[in-house]
């Protein structure tokens, strides 16, 4: 480790620094942490979001669907999946764009629930520019019971090793 002292920050190496594109093989995988979703959790997304749909804020509408519990939207979940993502750090200083994705709601979530993500890759390519590639995904988000709620396939631009920033 470098001293701190008097030392200009662009000469102190970061702790943390995502995979490049070419560090990201196909096959390989990995799992992020845990996180129960509070009843807190899912007032503010719907208020911030504006999801104002009586199966998120009326439990007896809820109910009445057959569901049984707080339900979370499925753009929540997938929101908290990608945060439980870049909480890895995998992609800290080398992701640089999201560029495309499918996903699938598989099953119910609610509040208590606790979810984690693995993340498969399955495609990892250099770009039409150098310094870049395109990696391709497949996350499962799954509950507690390991039982599977939700499947999105991000595409993101990734730096390579070999990146030069713009000037």
């Amino acid at each position: 480790m470098t001293t701190v002292e008097n030392t200009p920050s662009s000469e102190v190496e970061p702790l943390v620094r995502g995979r490049t594109w070419e560090e990201m093989l196909p096959g390989t995988a990995f799992r992020t942490a845990r996180r129960t979703v509070t009843e807190a959790d899912l007032v503010q997304f719907i208020t911030w979001g504006g999801f104002n749909e009586p199966l998120f804020y009326d439990a007896s509408h809820a109910a009445a669907g057959g569901y049984t519990g707080r339900l979370i939207p499925g753009a929540m979940i997938y929101c908290i999946a990608e945060g439980l993502i870049l909480q890895t750090n995998v992609l800290n200083g080398t992701g640089l764009a999201f560029m495309h994705m499918e996903l699938t709601v598989k099953r119910p979530v609610y509040v208590g629930d606790t979810l984690h993500a693995i993340v498969r890759t399955t495609e990892s390519r250099p770009s039409s520019k150098p310094g870049r590639g395109v990696v391709s995904a497949h996350v499962s988000v799954r509950n507690q019971h390991d039982a599977e709620v939700l499947t999105f396939t991000p595409v993101r631009l990734i730096r390579g090793a070999d990146y030069q920033e713009s000037s």
